[in-house]
């Protein structure tokens, strides 16, 4: 008589062709007149006595764990930082120098008419006489002297300007730039403000120029 399989054995071999179903399974235990045991899928024939087993689905299979990145991989596009603004170019301005009447120092200025202004004679260097000076054709346009002004020999005097070129205009804003930048380097941190808009509005001046 050929040796039957043990209780772990017949289990594992009916559980095995189970397997493929997800749900609990019942197994039926036939013991014969003898006593011994035989394990099936189907109800046990005849008069054998029977037991019903039942066994528990098999677990799900765990999902597949993730790909491992590679430590040196490119950046994602929200980790790379936007590119600076290109400041926006500005036509290059119009400037004048203009010659000081008083000492003949130049300067530079954006209108290319100063308002005229009272001087001293002997700073002007005119060698004319009172009445030459302060008489109504001459100063036609503008206030009158005042008696300090008439004892202190003052006179009308209005700077000259001329137009500057596009060149010299781009040699004044670097001039500029280089100044605004050392005194923006030098200066505390409540007093840049104004300063780093004056830098923004060389900057972009400067951008008819070739750049600072």
């Amino acid at each position: 008589m050929p040796r039957l399989p043990t209780l772990p054995a017949c289990l594992a071999m009916i559980g095995a062709s189970l397997c493929a179903s997800a749900h609990a399974q019942t197994v039926y235990q036939c013991t014969g007149t003898h006593g011994e045991a035989s394990y099936q899928s189907t109800p046990c024939p005849g008069t054998r006595r029977q037991r019903q087993i039942t066994l528990d689905a098999p677990p799900a299979s765990p999902p597949p764990p993730p790909a491992p990145v590679a430590a040196d991989s490119a950046p994602s596009v929200a980790e790379i930082p936007p590119p600076p603004p290109t400041p926006v170019a500005a036509p290059i301005p119009a400037l004048y120098q203009c010659v000081r009447a008083t000492d003949g120092e130049t300067y530079t200025s954006t209108t290319g008419e100063p308002p005229g202004y009272y001087a001293p004679l002997g700073i002007v260097g005119v060698p004319t006489t009172l009445a030459q000076q302060y008489n109504a054709a001459n100063h036609m346009g503008h206030d009158q002297p005042n008696a300090t002004m008439v004892s202190g020999y003052y006179t009308w005097v209005q700077d000259r300007c001329r137009a500057l070129g596009p060149q010299e205009v781009c040699a004044v804003l670097r001039k500029d730039w280089a100044e605004n930048e050392h005194r923006l380097g030098r200066a505390f941190k409540s007093d840049q403000p104004p300063l780093l808009s004056h830098e923004a509005e060389l900057r972009a001046q400067l951008q008819g120029c070739g750049g600072p």
